[in-house]
């Protein structure tokens, strides 16, 4: 299991619904179930409305399965929707979750500052919200905003990937959603480090919307300008994912290392394989259980309980000498 660090300032640095069941494609709308609502100071029970981004991204519905199995452990009723990282989607559904008088809503947000009128909606109609994973560009809105330390991990996955690049050599970058901060601070973090080595040379760059077929054919781009690149850096294990296989095709993955991130399965059976140097596990299960802890909390108290709104969660790296150990995104000891 992960050991998570003590809440602290965040560092640094979502088709219209999908079930929780759905590992991919779209479906119908389905009303949240109504529920009591909440001032942040009532009686506990009713509907928590479990808003996430994708749940045909393994991280994604890692996030989801944790937060409907806590908020039901916990007594409450749960619905679980999908934004798509779409603001009109999202501000759809929080619309639904206030019209249904949901106790509480846990919000993966679509974009830092496109979801800030959408957490307002939901507090003034007095209903609690906590951000996971990602976060909004207003303080003072959500109870709790929770997301890995993404420049700490950043910086673990550029170090041991420079030094399997044995401080040299061209490479390329994969980069994430631009509305989400977390894919900023996990490029700046990649290049905190790599700067440092005045031998490893970016030479391309797209942007791949954390899609592991956007990052197969974005890299399939970036081998037709830059045929013998030695290295790719990603914001995220399926963009890294989709470039092994632009790699695999080329017959060049044996020349490449690859660095992913957020410690999905198929990401680690990659280290496992040798295909990826590493990837950086991202603490989502305990990330998400906490967030629904602290909602709980502030659906029947007012308050999370913890001093910080904006909390931060160190992330683990991980290659071949741990990569037996990790499952579904935890980590054993």
């Amino acid at each position: 299991m992960f050991s998570l660090r003590k809440s602290r300032p965040l560092l640094a640095g979502a088709a219209l619904l999908l079930s929780l069941a759905a590992c991919g494609g779209g479906g119908d709308a389905q009303p949240a179930a109504s529920g009591a609502a909440s001032s942040g100071g009532g009686a506990a029970g009713g509907t928590i409305a479990i808003i996430t981004v994708d749940p045909s991204n393994p991280y994604w519905k890692a996030e989801a399965d944790t937060a409907k199995a806590a908020v039901e452990k916990l007594g409450y009723k749960s619905t679980v929707n999908a934004n798509n990282n779409d603001p009109e989607t999202q501000n759809q559904l929080i619309e639904t979750a206030i019209n249904d008088k949901v106790a509480g809503i846990l919000l993966d947000p679509a974009g830092a500052d496109e979801s800030v009128a959408a957490v307002q909606k939901a507090v003034d109609a007095k209903i609690p919200v906590v951000l996971i994973n990602a976060e909004i560009s207003k303080a003072g809105l959500a109870k709790a905003q929770i997301v890995s330390n993404n420049a700490q991990g950043a910086n673990l996955g550029a170090e041991a990937w420079a030094e399997a690049m044995d401080y040299k050599g061209t490479y390329v970058e994969l980069f994430g959603k631009p509305s989400d901060n977390n894919a900023q601070v996990r490029s700046d973090g990649y290049k905190s480090v790599i700067s440092q080595y005045p031998d490893l040379k970016l030479v391309g760059k797209e942007i791949a919307n954390w899609d592991r077929q956007t990052g197969q054919e974005k890299m399939e781009s970036l081998l037709s300008k830059n045929p013998d690149v030695k290295g790719v850096v990603a914001g995220n294990d399926e963009m890294a994912l989709g470039a092994i296989n632009a790699l695999k095709e080329k017959g060049k993955l044996d020349q490449v290392k690859v660095l992913g991130f957020d410690g999905n399965q198929d990401a680690v059976d990659a280290v496992k394989k040798g295909e990826m140097v590493a990837t950086v596990l991202q603490p989502i299960v305990e990330g998400t259980n906490k967030a629904i802890t602290e909602l709980d909390s502030a659906i029947k108290t007012g308050n999370t309980g913890v001093p910080d709104e904006k909390q931060a969660l160190d992330c683990t790296l991980i290659n071949k000498d741990n990569a037996d150990q990790v499952n579904n995104f935890q980590l054993s000891s």
